[in-house]
Parts: structure tokens; C-alpha cells; sequence
């Protein structure tokens, strides 16, 4: 067990949940990237493995709650993608198109 890997996971799950929050309150993505989050997501996947493999401890469980987090992350960029989507009118068509 390292003190320090459970720091860090500690200080990298904080950010997580105002995130989460930020993006149900505003149905909007903002400047997040879908495949950042994916990434991150794989990498703690990564984390809960390479703990149950190796060196199961107290510490699997926050590779483990920061993956759940984001992974809700993820799923509420879908969302809002979907939402933000929807509510994009379409655009309209107009006589004033040149013909060919």
C-alpha cells in the first residue's frame, strides 16, 4: 500500500464530482472531450486491474470510485450531447439556392 498512490487518487477524485455536477446542472459539454474522458476511464480500469492482481488494498476501491465517476462523467456527455442535438433546429431549406 502507498500512501502517495492513495493521495493522488484522492486528489484526482475530488475534481470529479463538481464535474459530474456541472454537467447535469448545465445539460451542456462545455470544453470537455469525450476521448479524454475514455482515456482516463481506460487508465483506471487499468489501475483496479493491475491492484487485483498484484496488490489488493485500500486502494483499489478509489481506483475503483474515480472509474465509477467517470464513467458517470461519460455517460452525461452523451447525454447532453444527445440533448444539445435535439434542441439544434435543423436548417432550413430556402428557394434561394442556386440550381445546377
Amino acid at each position: 500500500m502507498s500512501l502517495f498512490e492513495a493521495l493522488m487518487l484522492i486528489c484526482f477524485g475530488a475534481a470529479w464530482p463538481l464535474s459530474i455536477a456541472k454537467s447535469y446542472r448545465t445539460r451542456r459539454n462545455g470544453a470537455k472531450s469525450l476521448w479524454f474522458l475514455v482515456v482516463v476511464f481506460i487508465g483506471y480500469v487499468a489501475g483496479v486491474i493491475h491492484k487485483v492482481r498484484n496488490d489488493l488494498d485500500f486502494v483499489t476501491a478509489l481506483y475503483a470510485l474515480n472509474g465509477v465517476m467517470v464513467f458517470a462523467d461519460i455517460l452525461l456527455y452523451l447525454r447532453n450531447a444527445w440533448l444539445a442535438k435535439r434542441e439544434r433546429p435543423a436548417a432550413p431549406v430556402t428557394a434561394d439556392a442556386p440550381a445546377r
